[in-house]
Formats: structure tokens, C-alpha cells, sequence
């Protein structure tokens, strides 16, 4: 069996799809206007290794992350550096892919522009103000929170907790306009040089929060296994994708199984350009090598928060050497010893809400025990059944 902790319900459950064979996962992707973060790493790494389980376990998977190319923040970024607003999104899109790639990502099924989806936005904001969800005010639309009964359900905050991460998170809950500081914009008056889109309600561009949604229904449909992205989505974005996909499909629940990975801090703090301790992704390819810092990363469990410190990377580093060298005694061994035990015991690991940190101290230890012996084959396994392991944690070794 394959467990999942379930943020919606805050246990492990029995992993079930919606369809026996096939596995719908949507993860929440960049708003491209900077580089590569490894917290940012460090999500993308946990749901590469998912999807590639998955497969493993011999499930169709349709993997979408999206690119939020139209927000505030790329609107604010663009004014500062005085850039088109367009162009500065699909810089740090190529960018980002680029690093993605060094660190062996498989690609999504789908890999999607949030621009590229503006009529599947309107079409649903259109049935949402047809079932009295919305409501308009000085060109924004607005969805009316008290007519989701079960909001906060994800989240589970107070209201107080709820108003307070929502002014952090870039709700703006102090807004004139809203009834409720809690209600989010779902489309909002283009200002002065913005771009715009034409809709029923005027000259505008989408809400944060709709675009996920509408990527969602377009490309995945009413309701999916799996969707993941950074605690810090949790709440608003999550908790407001839930309320306005349930209240325009009439489904729930519309995501059966919420994943969220932990922070990742440096210093002591979540890592923020602020703060300035950013650790980049290209800056450490410049100095550790793709699978190093996967290991690095994969070392700590997707649920545990963690500080990055530099020592890690340079234990991941005797690890990687220490495969590669068990690979080449490996491929000099006559007698190929796959016997299948070991990729159980890896598979078990990753069933257990994807414990891939046990799973590559069992790859560290057999390794180990194998170089101190390599003439003892008993100790060790065949190459097919080692780079099928090391395959299925996206480590690249040609």
C-alpha cells in the first residue's frame, strides 16, 4: 500500500486515485520574476521523485505546473527594472526550466502559462456570478466568502489568524471595496499601463488564486488526486481554490489529496530576497555537481521544515563519489546479483508518505558495505537493479 499524509485531513491515508490507473497531480509553479531558490528545488525535487514512483508503480501519470506569468509581482518588478512586463516573465521562465533541467527534472505533461487560459478564467468567474458567489465593486469582482459554508477547511485558522496571514500573503484584506476582508479578488481593474484583457466586466486581468483553478478544470478537469505546492500556499491560495472550484464544478472534494512541503530556512529565517539569504540553484552548480544536490536536498523529508548549511552538500558529495565508485567495481563484477530485495525495501520507504530520507540512508549503508567488500557479492546488488533505485530518486548516473 502507498500512504499519503493528507493536509486537508492532517493524517496519512491509503493512496487511492479517483481512477484506478491513471493519477491527476497539479503542483503550484513559479511567478517567474527571479531565479531559482532551492526552496524552491526542494518542492519541485519531492514531486519529481513522486511522479516517478508513481510510474513505477506502473500508474498513468498526468503531471501540470503552471507558470503564474501575470501578477502583481511581475507588474511591480517590471516597473522597477523599467522592463516589459511579458519579456521579464519569460527570462526567468527559461531560467528557471534551465535550472530545473541541470537538476534532472522530469518535465510536466503539462507545463502552462497562466496567460495562455484567460477565456477558461472569465468562462468560470461567468458561472460563479451566475450562481451568486460574486459580487462587483469598482471594476474588481470579488467572491462573496460567506456563501462557501465550509471555508477554512484546509487551513483550519480563525478568523483573526486568517485576516493576519492574508495581509502577509498579499490578500489586502484592508481593501474598501470588499464586504469581507477575507473575500479575494477574482478579477481586477487593469490600472494605468497594466495589461488588460477585455471581459463582461470591463478592461482587467485575473485574480491570483482563479488562475490555478482554471488551469486545473482546463487541463485535469472537476476534481484531481493530487495537488501540491509550499506550506505557504496553504492559506490564501489554496483554501480560495477550494472555495471557488467547489462552488463552480458543485464537486467536492476537489482536491482528494493536499501535499505541502515544509520551508526551507537559511540563517535561521525563511529564505526571502529581503532578507538577502537566498542560496541559488545556478550558484551551487557552479561548485556541486546536479546529483549532489538532489541528495542534499532529498536528505530531509518533505514535511520536516530545515536549514540549509553547506556541510550537508559536502556529505552528499562522499555519497555520490561513493556510487560512482561502487558503480564502476559493479560493472566489473561477472555475476549480477539482482535479487530485488533491496529495490523492495527502497519501495516500501517511499510508500510510507515518501520517506526518501530512509530511503538513501539504506543506499548510503549498502554502498558503504559493498566498498569495503566489493569482492563479496552477497553484500551488494547488480547494477540493474542499483540504477533502477537510483533511476526512480532522479539521480543521473550515464
Amino acid at each position: 500500500m502507498f500512504y499519503l499524509y493528507n493536509s486537508l485531513t492532517r493524517q496519512k491515508e491509503i493512496f487511492k486515485p479517483i481512477s484506478k490507473n491513471k493519477v491527476l497531480i497539479y503542483v503550484c509553479g513559479i511567478t517567474p520574476y527571479d531565479t531559482t531558490h532551492i526552496g524552491h528545488a526542494f518542492t519541485y525535487i519531492v514531486f519529481d521523485v513522486l511522479v516517478r514512483y508513481l510510474k513505477f508503480k506502473k500508474f498513468e501519470v498526468n503531471y501540470v505546473q503552471n507558470v503564474t506569468d501575470i501578477d502583481d509581482d511581475i507588474l511591480k518588478k517590471a516597473k522597477e527594472e523599467k522592463k516589459n512586463w511579458k519579456q521579464l516573465g519569460e527570462y526567468w521562465t527559461k531560467r528557471f526550466l534551465k535550472d530545473t533541467k541541470n537538476l534532472n527534472l522530469l518535465f510536466p505533461t503539462h507545463y502552462i502559462k497562466a496567460t495562455d487560459s484567460i477565456e477558461q478564467m472569465i468562462n468560470l468567474i461567468k458561472v460563479l456570478t451566475k450562481k451568486k458567489f460574486t459580487y462587483k465593486k469598482n471594476g474588481n469582482v470579488y467572491f462573496e466568502i460567506s456563501k462557501f459554508i465550509s471555508y477554512g477547511k484546509l487551513s483550519k485558522f480563525n478568523r483573526n489568524q486568517m485576516i493576519l496571514i492574508s495581509k502577509e500573503r498579499g490578500g489586502n484584506p484592508t481593501d474598501p471595496f470588499k464586504k469581507n476582508p477575507l473575500d479575494f479578488i477574482l478579477w481586477q481593474k487593469s490600472g494605468k499601463d497594466e495589461p488588460f484583457w477585455q471581459s463582461p466586466w470591463g478592461k482587467g486581468k485575473p485574480g491570483w488564486h482563479i488562475e490555478c483553478s482554471a488551469m486545473i478544470y482546463k487541463f485535469l478537469g472537476s476534481r484531481i488526486d493530487i495537488h501540491g505546492g509550499g506550506k505557504d500556499l496553504i492559506f490564501p491560495h489554496h483554501e480560495n481554490e477550494i472555495a471557488q472550484s467547489e462552488s463552480y464544478t458543485g464537486k467536492s472534494p476537489f482536491v482528494k489529496y493536499w501535499m505541502h512541503t515544509s520551508m526551507v530556512l537559511c540563517n535561521g529565517e525563511k529564505m526571502s530576497k529581503s532578507l538577502g539569504n537566498l542560496i541559488m540553484i545556478r550558484d551551487l552548480l557552479n561548485k556541486y555537481s546536479s546529483n549532489e544536490i538532489r541528495w542534499m536536498l532529498l536528505s530531509h523529508h518533505y514535511r520536516s521544515p530545515w536549514e540549509y548549511e553547506e556541510n550537508q552538500l559536502i556529505s552528499a558529495k562522499i555519497n555520490i563519489n561513493n556510487i560512482i565508485a561502487a558503480l564502476k567495481l559493479l560493472k566489473n563484477l561477472k555475476k549480477n546479483n539482482d535479487s530485488g530485495n533491496h529495490l523492495k525495501i527502497i519501495s516500501n520507504y517511499l510508500a510510507d508518505d515518501l520517506n526518501i530520507p530512509f530511503a538513501l540512508d539504506y543506499i548510503e549503508k549498502i554502498t558503504e558495505a559493498f566498498l569495503k567488500k566489493p569482492k563479496d557479492a552477497k553484500l551488494f546488488i547488480g547494477v540493474s537493479e542499483y540504477m533502477t533505485i537510483l533511476n526512480m530518486l532522479g539521480f543521473n548516473f550515464k
